[in-house]
């Protein structure tokens, strides 16, 4: 059996719970030898108590701190693009697509160490079965062009997800049926403690960053997919997606910057993921598989310091790219239009340079895809099982 898929985790404390995975596919029959993990973490972390970890499951599987990444990048011709990975963020999940990118695996998963699977659901064969899925399938859309993921049980909880713009609440919804036959990228949604941006918590009376509404499976109804031409959130917690996506996927350069930016990596690497399907007539599939979010409390006002310097380029960047790369044919054609776009705009929005930063780093980030291709050192090629 070829180890085809490659699932990233970004850790720095709850690395167990790959365990659940693990045992979550085993009860539900999903052959293990599939998957290769990958588990990002920092060198003041206990990379041995990892390594140990996936022996004692028998997974197949690496560990990197910083220092094993930065090995990596020598190892594979592309130490000079080092940067286009911030240090010490949510977004060194990019590493994770570099290494499935070097190692041609078809399928990637990005799993939160804050997350457990539900026990009743296959959770990595129902995301296969989404991205295979050919049918019908509800799409929404809404007169502000963009789509509430928490949209199904919204008169009850009153939910906006983190990154979702403030200028686009109240939207009126559209739900109709269509087909769809080319599906990239399954996101799953979550139970327990909403996905939400530091104002919203602090909104819901919650100091401690996790949100006092929780919600349940009952929250949600059908899968869906947003309409062509409508934006959606797309959290990295919980998502499956094809090789083929890696181009227009970079994970964005947050927290490690001079802004001070950070909390959008995830949401805006979705916004541009999004324009590229809409441009090349594919789609990203919403609903299940379920995850249960067990954020860990910690401060709400240092999520806030984190979101605010780019509260209000998270309004206008779907803005900016909407209308580039409509002539591309290939999701590297769309996203370098994207960056250019950002690369060489001028913005009269707080922290505005930091989109030429972001453009930057998103052309450096399709050079270093190419570098990968044409490196001399031999790839890190997915094993194949006797």
């Amino acid at each position: 059996m070829t180890r085809d898929i490659c699932v990233v985790v970004p850790t720095i404390r709850e690395y167990e719970c790959v365990r659940a995975y693990a045992d979550n596919a085993r009860a539900a029959g999903f052959d293990l030898d599939r998957l290769q993990f990958v588990l990002v973490t920092e060198d003041f972390c206990d990379t041995e108590a990892m390594e140990a970890m996936l022996d004692e499951e028998g997974l197949s599987g690496e560990v990197f701190d910083g220092t094993d990444r930065e090995q990596w990048y020598r190892d594979h011709g592309v130490a000079e693009y080092e940067h286009v990975v911030p240090a010490a963020s949510h977004a060194e999940t990019s590493f994770g697509l570099l290494y499935m990118w070097a190692g041609d695996y078809e399928y990637g998963f990005f799993v939160d160490d804050d997350t457990l699977p539900h026990d009743e659901t296959d959770f990595f064969g129902r995301h296969l079965d989404n991205l295979a899925f050919e049918g019908e399938v509800t799409e929404v859309s809404s007169d502000e062009r963009w789509v509430n993921v928490l949209y199904q049980n919204v008169e009850e909880h009153d939910l906006y997800p983190r990154g979702y713009p403030y200028s686009a609440m109240d939207e009126s919804v559209r739900t109709e049926s269509t087909e769809v036959d080319d599906v990239v990228a399954s996101q799953g949604l979550w139970t327990n403690v909403p996905d939400l941006d530091a104002v919203r918590i602090l909104m819901d009376g919650d100091l401690q960053g996790q949100a006092q509404t929780r919600l349940t499976a009952d929250d949600y109804g059908e899968d869906f997919v947003a309409a062509e031409g409508d934006y959606l959130t797309v959290c990295s917690m919980n998502l499956a997606f094809r090789r083929e996506v890696v181009p227009a996927f970079y994970q964005l350069p947050m927290d490690d910057n001079e802004w001070d930016v950070g909390r959008f990596d995830d949401i805006w690497s979705g916004v541009f993921l999004k324009r590229a399907c809409d441009v090349l007539g594919k789609q990203i599939y919403n609903g299940a598989p379920l995850c249960e979010h067990n954020k860990a409390p910690r401060s709400t006002f240092g999520d806030l310091n984190n979101e605010v310097p780019g509260l209000e380029l998270n309004e206008h960047v779907w803005e900016l790219v909407d209308e580039v790369g409509g002539d591309a044919d290939s999701y590297a054609g769309v996203f370098e239009a994207m960056a250019t776009e950002l690369a060489e705009g001028e913005f009269d929005y707080e922290n505005g340079e930091f989109l030429n930063f972001v453009g930057e780093h998103m052309l450096d980030w399709l050079d270093c895809l190419d570098a990968l291709e044409s490196a001399t050192p031999a790839r890190n090629v997915a094993a194949t099982d006797d």
